[in-house]
């Protein structure tokens, strides 16, 4: 059976970061890319706040950069996800979706979270022509036009309150009839003339076209039943992330929202020998000069725990 030092599962800023650095201290990593190979970025347009691109660099030839640099100091990236793995004893037994069965001294999750979706299959279908879950990536293409902001928490807030410098108007969409954002960030949004809170609304219809894209939202009032429509270009979803922790089992600590718990001063979990760095236990943040730190964390805390088994 195949023996790895070092596993990194994911491939977004967090994986090859750590990649990086523990390819440098030769340690051989094998890293898995998982489904999205390259991690959200790559369905990114551009990013413009990453520090040593001052001109922006899209999500796809920034983590094609990383992917470089990490085989450049040997990591054996593949492709594929790890199906299975086994926490309860060490080495860890792993499975990939192939079948491959092989061993890990130190285990490295940087498996990301997903966005919360509302369901509907006019979502599915407007996705990229209009529906989107991430405002920094793409408001920039709804420039001086009217957009809704699904949610009420701080990340919705934070998302329309962006979308206001863009765009001429910004409707925040929420079920309930008060936000659940932060008092600082309630004020600043009630406050923003170009937002225009929608109360104990929900989306039931995003409408458009395939050749126009999204065009409107059907509005239902939760407590009424009655609907309404609103003209709108862009439609972002602003509900919260699942972490990407299924193929865990259960086996690691999470908190309350299911992000991996981690040491207050490290990245370690509450197995030894795993550690986890990323989206995937930061529901914070969410960015990626902040995924690559803790990758760069995880993989020193890597480090220092082999060199302690021998």
């Amino acid at each position: 059976m195949e023996h790895i030092r070092c596993l990194i599962i994911g491939s977004g800023p967090a994986g090859f970061t750590s990649a990086i650095y523990t390819g440098r201290a030769s340690l051989s990593p094998v890293l898995y890319e998982g489904m999205l190979p390259g991690g959200q970025l790559t369905i990114t347009t551009e990013i413009e706040n990453f520090p040593g691109y001052p001109e922006g660099v899209s999500g796809t030839d920034m983590m094609a950069d990383l992917r470089k640099q990490a085989q450049r100091f040997g990591a054996d990236i593949r492709q594929g996800y790890i199906e299975k793995i086994d926490l309860s004893q060490r080495p860890f037994h792993c499975v990939d979706d192939h079948g491959n069965e092989f061993e890990a001294e130190a285990v490295i999750v940087a498996t990301g979270a997903s966005a919360r979706w509302l369901g509907l299959e006019s979502e599915k279908r407007f996705y990229g022509q209009g529906v989107s879950a991430c405002a920094t990536c793409d408001g920039y293409f709804y420039r001086n036009q009217v957009v809704a902001v699904v949610g009420g928490g701080d990340t919705a807030c934070e998302e329309a309150g962006y979308l206001s410098t863009l765009c001429s108007k910004v409707y925040l969409v929420h079920r309930r009839n008060e936000l659940r954002a932060s008092k600082a960030m309630q004020t600043r949004v009630l406050s923003n003339p170009k937002i225009e809170p929608l109360w104990d609304s929900r989306i039931s219809e995003i409408l458009g076209s395939d050749l126009d894209g999204v065009t409107g939202i059907d509005l239902e009032n939760v407590k009424t039943g009655e609907h309404s429509t609103k003209e709108v270009t862009g439609v972002f979803v602003a509900i919260g992330h699942t972490p990407n922790t299924a193929f865990l089992n259960g086996q690691l600590a999470v908190d309350e929202q299911g992000y991996i718990k981690i040491a207050y001063h490290g990245t370690a979990t509450s197995v030894e020998g795993v550690f986890a760095a990323g989206d995937v236990c930061d529901p914070n943040y969410r960015q990626a000069i902040v995924a690559a730190g803790r990758g760069c964390m995880a993989a020193m805390d890597v480090e220092r725990f082999l060199q302690s088994q021998h």
